[in-house]
Parts: C-alpha cells; structure tokens; sequence
C-alpha cells in the first residue's frame, strides 16, 4: 500500500440526508487536479475507522476530515477543529464509537485537522438521500477552507480543471 503525505477523507453516509456531506465534498473534489502527494477518499459511514488504515506517520504528515458535526450554528455553516478542540467523547461515527481517543494518539505524529459542516438534518435511521439545500451550499466554502489547509492554490485548481474540460470537449 501506498501512503500518502496528505490525506483528505470525507466521512459520512449519504443515504442519511446531511450525513453524506462528507462524500459530497469528496465527489466534487474528484474534479480537481490535485498535487500527486494528496490522496482524496470516500471514506463513508466507517470512514473515520477506514481513514486510519490510509495513515503511516513515516509518510503521513496531515489529515483532513470532512465531516458532519453538530456545533449548534445555523445549518450550512463550516467550523474547523483540532484535535485539541474535541473534548473525549466528543467526536464519534454512527455507532457511537469514540474517535477523539485515536485522534489524540496520531495528532503528535500527523497534523489533523476536522472540518465540519453543520448538518440541517440527518435522518438516520430513516433513510433520506440528497442534502438539505444549507449543506449542498456549504460544498464549495468547504472545497476552498480545504485547499488552504494543506496549501493548494484553489485558483490553480480550479484552472487546471477547466483546461481539462475544454480538452475534452475539443
């Protein structure tokens, strides 16, 4: 297996309303040519679990976690945490497993960084597929705060998307 230095993980289940935030980022970011050091996952409803097998702190020197997280602002809006910012117990996937305690044994070796999107509903579990229209708005804020976290030019990207595009379509 090969490890990457930055690793950017959208996490989530999109068959529960906004809890497929995560993988909706993810999905757009697919369209962006992005520097070969960097490893964008789907990582789903295991996600945070899954994200750990994608880390060697010999190579890994930061992740990102696209995630729902419910911090008590208006839907649609972004938060950035540390590790140091999620309290024990604070942080867990949708069976209830804690992942601030992994989190807290990595953030030494690797830079993490979680960003967050509050969630207008998650309708677990019910099933409910699509986004309320505050998350689906918050994607491309989200793709930008991303990029500036591991420090890729967001205008580059996005040129280099649509010199693909017209490639293309010629």
């Amino acid at each position: 297996m090969l490890f990457s230095e930055i690793v950017i993980a959208g996490c989530g289940n999109p068959l529960f309303a906004d809890d497929g935030f995560g993988p909706a980022v993810i999905e757009e970011m697919q369209n962006l040519t992005l520097p070969d050091n960097v490893t964008i996952i789907d990582a789903g409803l295991g996600g945070p679990h899954f994200v750990f097998t994608l880390l060697d702190p010999e190579v890994t020197r930061q992740l990102v976690i696209i995630d729902t997280v419910d911090f008590g602002a208006e839907p649609g809006s972004i938060t950035k945490l540390r590790v140091e910012d999620l309290p024990p117990g604070s942080y867990r996937d949708a069976h209830s497993w804690d992942l601030t305690e992994p989190l807290h044994r990595l953030k030494d070796d690797i830079h993490i960084t979680v960003i967050g999107c509050q969630p207008k509903r998650v309708s677990s579990p019910e099933f409910e597929i699509g986004l309320s229209d505050e998350v689906t708005k918050a994607i491309p804020k989200t793709i930008r705060i991303v990029l500036e976290t591991v420090g890729v030019n967001y205008g580059t990207t996005i040129k280099c998307l649509q010199e693909r595009r017209s490639a293309e379509i010629s």
